[in-house]
C-alpha cells in the first residue's frame, strides 16, 4: 500500500463572527499518496486558502482529522506542529516572499538555518538546490536584481533545499507571464518524476491539468475530478 504523505477524514473548519458559527469547510475526505502530483482547484471564496492552512499546519480544524506525513497534526502542541511544518512541509507562493535584503543563496539556505545543520552542510544543499534550479550563477544577486521567474525558481529552491515530504504550492504561478509560467510546470513535471510529492492550489485549470490528481472545492465540498 502506496504510503500517504497527506490524509484528510471529515476535515470541518469554521470561523466565528461574534456567536455565530460561519463553516468554511464541510467535512473534507482525500488522499494525497507518496510521490504523486496533485492539484486543488477551485474559485475564490471556495475554502482553498482555508486547506492550504491546515494542510501548511499554519491552523488547525474544527472537527475532523488531518494526518501530515503520518502525523495526526490535532495531537500535537504548537511546538511539534512548527516542528512538522519546518521539517516535512516545502512552501511555494504565489508573491514568492523572498527576503528583499537578502540574495537568492540566502534565502535559500534559511531553511536550513532553522533546522539547525551545520554551516557546511548548509552550503552543500544550497547549492545542491540552486544547481537543480538553474541559479547556479545568480545566487549572489537580490531579489530586485533577477526576473520573475527567477525569482519563483528561487523559491521552489527554498522549498526545496530541506527536501521536505510535500511541497506545497499556493496559486505558484499567478505572477508570472505564460512562458515562464511553462517554465515553472515544466519544474514541477520534473521534480515529480524525481520523487517529490507536489501538491499545487490554483483557480487555473491549465495550471492543474499538468497534475496526475485533481480534486475540485467549491463551497467548501471536495470532489475528484481526475485520478484515484
Amino acid at each position: 500500500m502506496v504510503e500517504a504523505v497527506v490524509e484528510t477524514k471529515a476535515l470541518r473548519k469554521s470561523y466565528f463572527l461574534g456567536k455565530e458559527e460561519v463553516p468554511v469547510l464541510h467535512g473534507l475526505d482525500f488522499v494525497m499518496p507518496k510521490g504523486q502530483y496533485g492539484a486543488i482547484m477551485g474559485p475564490s471564496g471556495s475554502g482553498k486558502s482555508t486547506l492550504l492552512n491546515i494542510l501548511g499546519c499554519l491552523d488547525r480544524p474544527t472537527g475532523g482529522e488531518c494526518f501530515i506525513a503520518g502525523r495526526d497534526t490535532a495531537k500535537l502542541s504548537e511546538n511539534e506542529l512548527a516542528e512538522l511544518r519546518c521539517r516535512e512541509i516545502g512552501f511555494v507562493f504565489q508573491a514568492f516572499n523572498l527576503l528583499p535584503r537578502l540574495t537568492l543563496e540566502q534565502n535559500i539556505e534559511l531553511p536550513l538555518q532553522y533546522l539547525g545543520l551545520p554551516k557546511k552542510q548548509r552550503r552543500k544543499m544550497t547549492a545542491e538546490a540552486m544547481e537543480r534550479l538553474g541559479l547556479g550563477e545568480r545566487g549572489r544577486h537580490l531579489p530586485a536584481e533577477v526576473s520573475g521567474g527567477q525569482k519563483q525558481r528561487a523559491a521552489i529552491a527554498r522549498a526545496l533545499v530541506k527536501r521536505p515530504a510535500l511541497l506545497l504550492a499556493d496559486e505558484p504561478t499567478g505572477n508570472l507571464d505564460s512562458t515562464t509560467t511553462e517554465e515553472v510546470l515544466q519544474i514541477f513535471d520534473e521534480l515529480n518524476r524525481e520523487g517529490n510529492t507536489i501538491l499545487v492550489i490554483t483557480h487555473e485549470s491549465d495550471v492543474a491539468k499538468r497534475a496526475r490528481l485533481e480534486w475540485h472545492i467549491r463551497d467548501g465540498n471536495i470532489s475528484t475530478i481526475r485520478g484515484v
